[in-house]
């Protein structure tokens, strides 16, 4: 039975000329799906809808190939025969009495046009922010009418495909109308330029050519950037959105309101918190009487009704934690508090899109696959027969392969050698920043806990004859993975004979015996060959212990794959601002007993520096022994009643925690199929 205290969250509110069912409000964000995918797009947007979110929104939508976001996999209405495919989200979130809400962009300076070929078109001549060699040419009065009429027919045809909300959109950095506001990207003098009356002329406009296209049936919402963090030289919240918003408090129907660039608005968990937000867009309320809509990663029920209360929101805007848990709207109206998956802000789920593909989450293995493999967050198929599993190893992948198949029926024995569970994660968690992601093992543990078909067992390290000895039919070998301690990486693909080895330490040295691994004879050098967020949170916990710390590595910039996560240039500011000395572009050439000569990479000409410490942070080594002996006793396994051994997670290939959950969940899905139906292909479908 839902508590009282979260009534307020389920109360209808009014959009205009249409009713949200609740206050709960999945805001558009992308998927790596798309207009390529748009049968993958409709199942994962419906199943939000079943959830429980209100409004379920798409990505952007582009308007035009002069807006052409190639190669990345965003919504498309270019023309009318893009409707049916977008009428396949629009059903199914129709399907479970939520509205649908489209957010059409034309993006501007942001868009290259690789597949249109189109010239970028831009309020003024300037080169394109993406990294493209390619420049915007400055649109003339007869551009912008062209733009207001291509607009005003994609929310036309937005509406001929069932939306019920039809965005007008300023946010990110990302939008021909933001770029029209800002006088860093608007440097015209006419009617369009200039003063902030003639900069805001082009979105009141095309608010009232959207509201004249649809008429008295689709909702008007206006998303924009409240604040830019960049101080004078962008919007500012207590000075231009407040501007902006007072000028147009009414025109549309809703305000959704929230940072810009991107990586601003999706903070990870590591340099942000919940309703990070609020500072930024609590005044949009006090000058409008619209609804507002805003986000800031809101995972806890209390701390939603406290922004509603307050009179902060109208709606709970949420993109990441509708992804961690499409059916959060549902657990928090019966009382399942406990049973919500907590996003746990890595964005990972960010990653797909900047990588083009279909998204993933490390809390939820199903999402990306709710078409692809018929996978429900929250229905699994019972198990065809009722065999037992052992499953060695409690960290992600064990975890996560034990609570799905008890969800499935099956008796579990799930046994780890360590005092504690969580494997990776826990020891991670510990680590700067990163004390959210515990929530991966929280969650899977805590509902192992309320069953009665799983043991659990501690501090039990499992032989090969002891797994003989129980004859357990189904065997998972989760045993995890561990940092090499010989260099071999990415630039060093064999192992590096050079190397001092009382002199090394590797990430497990650090989060098992922590800073204490540390000597004290000199400083500590850091080489991340692995090029994500290792390396670089290793190097906060060293400086916190009071360490002079330099940072090697062989690429250009510090932790580059995290750039896929927007926290690149955060990561590397806060290297900087801690003091540590980074040496990009280097590899390992030499090392004595308190020294470390460095190649470049692209001269190899080489320099010594002081080295007291090494930390390689590289790669990781399967921890796959325990398989391989079971591997090599097959007729003992087959005299034992054992049917399966199956390595998942990291012991069969490291990788990131996400796919290790991912691996879990797919052996438990697996489980008794003796022919598992292959993923279905969305670019095959249209030949059928």
């Amino acid at each position: 039975m839902r508590d009282r205290r979260y009534d307020i969250l389920f109360e209808p509110v009014r959009i205009g000329p249409v009713t949200a069912p609740n206050r709960f409000y999945q805001v558009p964000h992308c998927t790596g799906m798309g207009h390529r995918y748009p049968r993958a797009e409709a199942r994962l947007r419906g199943i939000k809808a079943e959830g429980g979110w209100g409004v379920v929104s798409t990505q952007e939508t582009e308007i035009h190939p002069t807006s052409d976001l190639t190669p990345a996999n965003e919504g498309r209405l270019w023309e009318a025969s893009d409707i049916p495919a977008m009428r396949l989200m629009t059903d199914a979130v129709h399907e479970h009495g939520s509205l649908a809400a489209v957010q059409l962009v034309h993006n501007g300076l942001h868009s290259s046009n690789r597949y249109s070929r189109c010239t970028p078109l831009a309020p003024s001549s300037a080169i394109i922010i993406s990294d493209d060699p390619v420049q915007a040419r400055a649109m003339d009065t007869s551009d912008i009418a062209r733009f207001r009429r291509w607009h005003a027919d994609a929310a036309l045809r937005a509406k001929a495909a069932g939306f019920d909300i039809v965005y007008v959109y300023a946010g990110h950095d990302m939008s021909l109308l933001q770029h029209f506001l800002l006088e860093r990207h608007n440097h015209r003098s006419d009617e369009y330029g200039g003063s902030f009356e003639n900069r805001l002329r082009l979105f009141r406009e095309v608010i009232a050519d959207t509201r004249e296209a649809v008429g008295n049936t689709c909702a008007i919402a206006v998303r924009l950037a409240v604040d830019e963090l960049l101080g004078a030289e962008g919007i500012r919240h207590d000075v231009e959105a407040r501007d902006i918003i007072e000028a147009l408090a009414d025109e549309p129907d809703l305000w959704d309101v929230n940072l810009s660039d991107w990586s601003n608005d999706s903070q990870s968990s590591r340099f942000s918190v919940e309703g990070f937000q609020e500072p930024y867009t609590r005044f949009v309320k006090s000058v409008t009487s619209k609804p507002v809509v805003g986000v800031g990663r809101y995972t806890s029920p209390d701390a939603m009704v406290r922004v509603i209360g307050k009179g902060i929101l109208d709606f709970i805007g949420a993109a990441r934690p509708s992804i961690a848990d499409p059916f959060l709207p549902k657990k928090i109206e019966a009382g399942r508090i406990e049973d919500i998956r907590e996003c746990i802000g890595c964005n990972i789920c960010v990653s797909g899109d900047n990588t083009n593909v279909p998204m993933r989450c490390t809390q939820n293995p199903t999402i990306g696959e709710e078409w692809r493999r018929n996978w429900h967050p929250e229905i699994i198929p019972t198990l065809k027969s009722p065999e037992s599993h052992l499953i060695v190893g409690g960290g992600p992948a064990g975890l996560e392969a034990a609570r799905a198949l008890t969800q499935r029926g099956g008796d579990v024995v799930l046994a780890d050698a360590r005092s504690e569970w969580g494997g990776r994660v826990t020891q991670e968690s510990r680590l700067p920043g990163l004390a959210e992601w515990a929530r991966v093992r929280d969650h899977r543990l805590w509902q192992l806990q309320q069953v009665q078909n799983a043991e659990l067992y501690l501090e039990s390290r499992l032989t090969a004859a002891d797994i003989l000895e129980y004859g357990i039919a189904n065997i998972a070998i989760a045993t995890g993975a561990v940092w090499r301690d010989d260099g071999v990486g990415r630039v060093h693909r064999k192992p590096l004979p050079f190397l001092v080895k009382e002199k090394i330490l590797t990430p497990d040295d650090l989060m098992g015996d922590g800073v204490d691994a540390i000597g004290s004879d000199g400083s500590v050098v850091i080489f991340d060959d692995d090029r994500f967020y290792m390396a670089s949170v290793l190097a906060e916990h060293v400086v916190s212990a009071g360490h002079k710390v330099t940072f090697v590595t062989p690429s250009p910039v510090v932790a580059p794959w995290s750039d896929n996560t927007l926290e690149q240039q955060r990561i590397q500011k806060r290297l900087i601002e801690l003091g540590v000395e980074i040496v990009p572009s280097n590899q390992l050439a030499g090392m004595s007993h308190d020294s470390l000569t460095l190649a470049c990479t692209y001269s190899g000409r080489t320099r010594e520096i002081a080295c007291g410490q090494l930390v390689l942070v590289t790669s990781r080594a399967p921890r796959d022994t325990l398989w391989h002996e079971l591997h090599a006793l097959q007729a003992e396994r087959k005299e034992a009643g054992i049917k399966s051994v199956t390595r998942i997670g990291d012991c069969l290939a490291p990788g990131l925690i996400a796919a290790a959950c991912y691996s879990g969940h797919l052996y438990a899905r697996a489980a008794g199929e003796t022919c598992a139906a292959a993923p279905l292909r969305e670019d095959m479908a249209n030949l059928e």
